[in-house]
């Protein structure tokens, strides 16, 4: 039974949480200020904000428990997130603000209609669809990482345990909107950053140090190497290639790139790009070791609890008061990604449904309420979702990450880099990845190749072949473009 002194450093967390909210929701005024905060971001939040985003509940329970059961070679996952990371930051970053603030829009869908003049609207109101679809699933999968936290940490009813972490995330993005999304995942990535070093570290003492724990892994026949499976068999190309292709997904992943809207100035990139680059190097390794503690710790954990090894090594190597904030720290994970995942999705239903379609002139008053409600919406659908036994936080994930990549991955790159794109080559881009990604998840494809693979690739060789035969030729276009580059030197 969990103690009252982790109950209650848990529980000032919960109310320090809400009481950011509220604050910033005295201080939002119009739906550019809930939606992107009035691109006021400094370079310390965009960057924690958007890594612990990003990271979300499988970096503290999703990879931990894929390292648990299949060893080293899962840290091919590491490695591919740390290379797309670093990929997004560098070529991404400063371009996406630029072009973002150049065509004044507040929303990936609707800098998708701008930059590429779609006079159909089907690119903005069909990349809208495909974020709703997609959010909705990886909205759900920090669902059942939070009810599995509840379930472990109160010992109550799974299905009470994810409706109670909904209405905690629930309520202060409802309130404060992305200011508040942005500076609670500060917060927030800075407890995640303590957590993942505190923990392995002291688990590793704990277990007689790395050589013991590789003795322990090589006798249960779990991979210590990341070439080979625990029976010795080398790790097939496909195998990295698949493994390693979640890095892939970053260059369209739109709560992601909000971050990189949203902030000040362009000048501020280097000092968060450094501060996010640190971060997540560090954080990924934790987390590959936290896996790799827990095999001589626990044993026979699958069917998801493998998901909560981290839970229960702060049990047991933590006092009550350090378990309440180290566990506050997995909340931290899960809310991060969340919040900002029904931020976007309620972006994309009032800016790109509801203001372009229904209401083109609704108020600033009536967008707003229009956002939160959107907010309580997709959140009621995310957790229906999670109340489906047997999901895995890491198997929603990756489906919802890989269908985010090979939707928007190469219209992004496209739409940053090629002045030869037009509306035609983005809009049937798009529509190949996502079908081809849906058919190789659906055919059981998926365990030989990660299906982001096939989807980024199918369409990023069809905006090449579009492009080919109709290039762009609106001259307004071409000169924005060339515009967009101008503004990177100043």
């Amino acid at each position: 039974m969990i103690q009252t002194e982790t109950l209650l450093t848990f529980g000032v967390y919960l109310v320090f949480l809400l009481a950011v909210g509220w604050y910033f929701y005295k201080r939002t005024s119009n739906i550019e200020g809930y939606i992107l905060g009035g691109r006021g971001l400094g370079g310390w939040v965009t960057a924690l904000s958007a890594q612990a985003s990003d990271m979300s509940g499988w970096l503290l329970m999703g990879l931990p428990g894929a390292v648990y059961l299949g060893g080293m070679t899962e840290a091919w996952i590491a490695i591919g997130l740390f290379v797309g990371t670093a990929l997004n930051w560098i070529f991404v970053s400063a371009r996406l603000r630029a072009y973002t603030e150049m065509t004044d829009t507040l929303t990936i869908s609707s800098f998708f209609e701008k930059r590429f003049n779609d006079p159909t609207s089907l690119l903005r109101v069909g990349s809208a669809v495909i974020i709703l679809m997609f959010f909705t699933i990886y909205s759900s999968s920090g669902l059942v990482a939070a009810g599995k936290l509840f379930e472990s940490m109160f010992n109550i009813d799974y299905s009470v345990a994810v409706i109670t972490g909904a209405v905690v995330i629930v309520s202060y993005t409802f309130l404060g909107g992305f200011m508040a999304v942005c500076w609670t995942d500060f917060f927030q990535g800075g407890l995640m950053f303590f957590a993942i070093v505190l923990v392995p570290v002291l688990g590793t003492i704990d277990n007689g140090g790395i050589s013991v724990i590789e003795a322990e892994m090589a006798a249960k026949n779990i991979s210590t190497s990341l070439f080979h499976n625990g029976a010795g068999t080398p790790l097939s190309i496909i195998a990295v290639i698949s493994t390693m292709a979640w890095g892939l997904g970053y260059f369209g992943q739109p709560h992601i790139l909000t971050r990189f809207m949203g902030i000040s100035s362009i000048k501020e990139l280097p000092k968060a790009t450094a501060v996010a680059l640190i971060w997540v190097v560090i954080s990924l390794a934790g987390a590959v070791v936290v896996g790799m503690v827990a095999i001589p710790m626990f044993d026979g954990l699958h069917g998801g609890e493998q998901e909560k090894v981290f839970i229960y090594m702060i049990s047991k190597l933590f006092n009550p008061w350090v378990g309440g904030v180290l566990l506050a720290a997995i909340l931290s994970a899960i809310m991060s990604t969340i919040d900002s995942q029904l931020l976007v999705s309620s972006s994309a239903l009032t800016e790109d449904f509801y203001k372009k379609i229904l209401r083109r002139d609704a108020s600033e008053k009536e967008l707003m309420l229009v956002g939160r409600l959107c907010v309580l919406v997709i959140s009621i659908i995310a957790m229906s979702m999670a109340l489906t036994p047997g999901n895995t936080v890491l198997g929603l994930v990756s489906y919802a990450w890989g269908g985010f990549g090979a939707a928007f991955g190469p219209v992004v790159l496209f739409s940053l880099f090629s002045r030869k794109t037009t509306w035609i080559s983005a809009l049937s881009g798009m529509i190949v990845g996502t079908l081809v990604l849906i058919f190789w998840k659906d055919a059981g494809l998926g365990a030989t190749m990660y299906e982001i693979v096939p989807g980024f690739v199918a369409n990023f060789l069809t905006i090449m072949a579009v492009n080919m035969f109709a290039p762009q030729k609106d001259e307004q276009i071409l000169a924005d473009f060339d515009k967009m580059k101008e503004a990177l030197k100043k």
